[in-house]
């Protein structure tokens, strides 16, 4: 099997006990910058990409509304039509 590493510098650093149990007393997080950063960009993505949609939905609730809208105008006019028909039918 393996042997134990011969050099003190390839060895796992040292857990800091106090720090992991009391995340307090804490107070020097450090943060990856590269890792912020696309944190951060992709938030923006999702953001744009969550208003683009919303966007999209609202168009098509307003072409659906409005295409009922056009839809039940025609179905009036049909019927207006077809009921002036039948009393003109009916007075000859």
């Amino acid at each position: 099997m393996a042997s134990p590493p011969q050099n003190s510098d390839l060895t796992f650093p040292p857990a800091d006990v106090v720090g992991e149990l009391n995340p307090g007393i804490n107070t020097q997080v450090q943060v990856d910058p590269v890792s912020s950063r696309v944190a951060a960009s992709k938030e923006i993505k999702e953001q744009a990409g969550a208003k683009q949609k919303k966007n999209e939905r609202e168009k098509d609730t307003l072409q659906t509304l409005k295409s009922a809208i056009i839809i039940s105008g025609i179905v009036v006019a049909l019927a207006g039509a077809a009921f002036a028909i039948t009393k003109k039918l009916r007075e000859k």
